[in-house]
Parts: structure tokens; C-alpha cells; sequence
């Protein structure tokens, strides 16, 4: 059997057949996820805690924990990344293939 091996676009939502602008969106959700995960395992907090830091139930802790970004908007990531207390700044590159006329 033969496998078929084709080159990373750089972003695996891309990859998985969503368009560019869906792809973008998910890789930036996604991106803040991991950090907010990251961050709450670097702080040993438990579930129940991390719950009432971020005024969330202990299962929607969980979800989050378990990765489940389609229960997630960027907006409620990010404002749990407030409650944790940090800060963030927004760093806007163009993207390597310009801006297309219409």
C-alpha cells in the first residue's frame, strides 16, 4: 500500500477542507485555547477552582480542559484569559499571499 503524503498549508484547519477564513479563525481560537490550558496547568489549579476564577461550572472547566473548542467562542476565551489576569496585545501581520483585488 502506497501512502499519499501531501505538504502542510502551515495551518491544519486549512488542511482539513475549511475555507481561509474559517481555517484562520479556528487556528486563533485554538491557539488561545492551548495558552488558557496551558496556563491553568502551570498554576496546579483543580477543576473546581479554575470554575469559580472564571465563573463557569466545574464541567464546562472540563470541556475546556478536554480541548472541545466547538464549545467555545474567541470571545469567551479570551475573557477567561482576563479572569486568570492576562493581559493580552494583538499583533496583526499581513498574510503571505497579499491582498487580492476583486
Amino acid at each position: 500500500m502506497k501512502l499519499k503524503v501531501s505538504r502542510s498549508s502551515g495551518n491544519v484547519f486549512k488542511d482539513l477542507g475549511f475555507t481561509s477564513e474559517e481555517a484562520e479563525h479556528l487556528r486563533i481560537r485554538s491557539d488561545l485555547m492551548i495558552q488558557l490550558q496551558k496556563l491553568i496547568a502551570a498554576r496546579g489549579l483543580r477543576q473546581a477552582q479554575v470554575a469559580k476564577i472564571l465563573g463557569v461550572t466545574q464541567p464546562r472547566v472540563s470541556d475546556l480542559l478536554r480541548g472541545r473548542i466547538d464549545l467555545f467562542s474567541t470571545d469567551a476565551i479570551i475573557d477567561m484569559l482576563a479572569r486568570l489576569g492576562v493581559r493580552m496585545k494583538i499583533v496583526l501581520k499581513p498574510s503571505r499571499r497579499g491582498l487580492k483585488a476583486a
